[in-house]
């Protein structure tokens, strides 16, 4: 089994760069911007859709109690909101194709 590599924002830099042909530094720029204008609507508490890729949305957990499973004392764990990708149902099929192939 192939060992899993991360892939990193400096990464997609260079995959814009290789793609576009843009200068490096506006690659970053492109790919920066991509992620602060996902990360503004979240925060608008907007559902971000993306074409052939997949969803991401909001929830909002409530406040519960939980354990510390090793020394099993009770806290309170705050409301907090949390990010929800739903792939699309393409990605999903390539994904699936790739793992077939």
């Amino acid at each position: 089994m192939e060992k899993n590599n991360n892939i990193t924002r400096q990464d997609l830099y260079k995959i814009v760069f290789k793609e576009l042909g843009l200068p490096k530094s506006e690659c970053a720029k492109f790919v920066d911007l991509v992620f602060e204008s996902l990360i503004k609507e979240l925060e608008k508490k907007n559902k971000v859709k993306i074409a052939l890729f997949g969803s991401f949305n909001l929830k909002t957990k409530s406040a519960r109690v939980g354990r510390n499973p090793k020394t099993k004392e009770l806290a309170e764990i705050i409301s907090r909101n949390v990010v929800r990708f739903k792939p699309s149902k393409m990605l999903i099929k390539k994904i699936n194709k790739q793992i077939n192939e």
